[in-house]
């Protein structure tokens, strides 16, 4: 099996920054007073916290002379009069709704030096990067109050060999990955060229995803916010009981090898049909539930993050809009039949939850959010996949060139980010990090590899 490492020469224990002190940028110009209500989809309790990212550049002999850090923070102070509700404030109204409040209190900037090379975190860093805390500004545990509060924390960190980061930590409400990238995209550009204006103009409009004023009766049952079945009313989930120290980081690589050999797991007529997000997802939620023995009769689940945006079964929703849309269909079995049933039975199941997500089923999530206290996305027993390959986090350009890494920075224990990568022999794929306690990543290893294993799939197709 193609893996990364995540501990490259220990550079995440070894380096030092020194931060300055932290400013507000506040937009370069002015921009109106007002009170801007967020979507139903934005405001649910499970997005209510921030979200972390790191874009890692190298340096550029041509850009000698120019600060980095000064560049960037001059390009977010344009960007801003654009986007001017991330620099307000979120106030809660009755019936925990969230508003902006635009009043250009401005965003969080910090610089930062550090005794370090980009060079040291690799050719393709992968997740979590290395140090990441040192990268970021903001990490203080702020639960689910995101009320009062910066929006948008950036740290640019510049290196020694001339190349620099970008760390931000931004609340989830505002934007969703697409959202993210849309915002960087402006400053980037506002970076390369500071009398330009964003290509892509921010859309707000968080009606277009509100609650009917006469919900219908759905024919869904979301059970992303219902807890799963436990025989016996046992709470039980090893995934939220096991202490952080004793969690291990690792990611895998899906390129054109691995996914042929996964391909050779399925029946002859599915082969074709099998979409590379569908192969991925099952075989790492069949793996991950064998690796993590529950009881054969607990029901685990997988969580798919689907992007609603410029899909022809969802409504429309216009270029530039920045806000959270998007839903998370479930798909569920026990673990029992999760391990002794081929890999096709996981792959109909997520196949299955990846048809449900349609506008019907958009606007049931945002109808069944609203009377039920803007719930939290339920964790227990469940892995949630996020396919962010196409989102265009690689692609935000600073100017500077050079890019070496533009992503999360670090990988939630119960889910999993499906991000652009490069195995060792420099072929692209598909890279999933992963976090399981050390007992279960060893077993994990041992069931992926076996699905993945193109000699063992050669034989057994074989045979079929």
């Amino acid at each position: 099996m193609a893996s990364h490492k995540t501990h490259l020469p220990s550079i995440g224990k070894t380096f030092t920054i020194q931060r300055h002190k932290p400013v507000h940028v506040v937009p370069a110009e002015p921009t109106p007073y007002e009170f801007k209500p967020l979507s139903d989809i934005d405001d649910q309790d499970g997005l209510r916290f921030y979200d972390t990212g790191i874009h890692l550049y190298k340096g550029d002999p041509s850009k000698k002379g120019q600060d980095p850090a000064r560049v960037i923070r001059d390009a977010l102070a344009k960007a801003l009069v654009y986007y001017y509700p991330i620099a307000g404030r979120l106030r809660e109204e009755a019936g925990r709704k969230l508003v902006v409040e635009c009043n250009s209190e401005g965003v969080v900037f910090v610089e930062a030096e550090a005794d370090a090379w980009v060079e040291d975190f690799g050719v393709a860093p992968v997740l979590p990067i290395p140090g990441s805390e040192k990268l970021l500004y903001g990490l203080e545990d702020y639960g689910h109050d995101v009320t009062n509060k910066p929006l948008l924390y950036i740290q640019v960190t510049r290196f020694k060999c001339g190349g620099f980061s970008l760390g931000l930590q931004i609340c989830h409400v505002i934007a969703d990955a697409p959202g993210v990238v849309q915002f960087l995209a402006a400053v980037a550009e506002l970076a390369r060229d500071s009398t330009s204006s964003p290509s892509v103009k921010p859309v707000w409009d968080r009606h277009l995803l509100s609650a009917s004023s006469t919900p219908k009766n759905s024919q869904f049952s979301h059970l992303e916010y219902h807890e799963p079945k436990t025989p016996n009313d046992t709470a039980y989930d090893i995934m939220l009981t096991t202490p952080s120290e004793e969690m291990i980081n690792r990611s895998f690589f899906f390129g054109p090898k691995q996914l042929l050999a996964l391909r050779k797991c399925l029946p002859l007529h599915m082969r074709a049909k099998a979409t590379n997000f569908e192969l991925i997802t099952s075989a790492v939620w069949k793996s991950r539930s064998i690796a993590l023995d529950y009881p054969s009769d607990l029901e685990i689940r997988v969580s798919l993050v689907v992007n609603a945006r410029g899909k022809r079964r969802f409504r429309e929703i216009p270029e530039g809009y920045y806000g959270n849309a998007f839903v998370c269909p479930v798909a569920c079995a026990t673990s029992g039949k999760l391990e002794e049933a081929p890999l096709t039975y996981a792959l109909e199941l997520v196949r299955q939850a990846k048809e449900m997500a349609t506008d019907e089923f958009l606007q049931s999530t945002i109808d069944f959010l609203v009377p039920h206290d803007r719930p939290h996305f339920v964790d227990t027993r469940t892995y949630v996949v996020s396919d962010i390959t196409r989102a265009g986090f690689d692609a935000v350009d600073l100017g500077w060139g050079g890019r070496v890494f533009g992503g999360p920075a670090t990988v939630p224990s119960s889910a999993s980010y499906f991000v652009k990568g490069r195995n060792e022999r420099g072929e692209e794929g598909v890279v999933v990090p992963l976090c399981l306690p050390e007992f279960a990543m060893k077993k994990f290893v041992v069931e992926i590899e076996g699905l993945i294993s193109y000699k063992k799939q050669i034989e057994a197709s074989s045979r079929m």
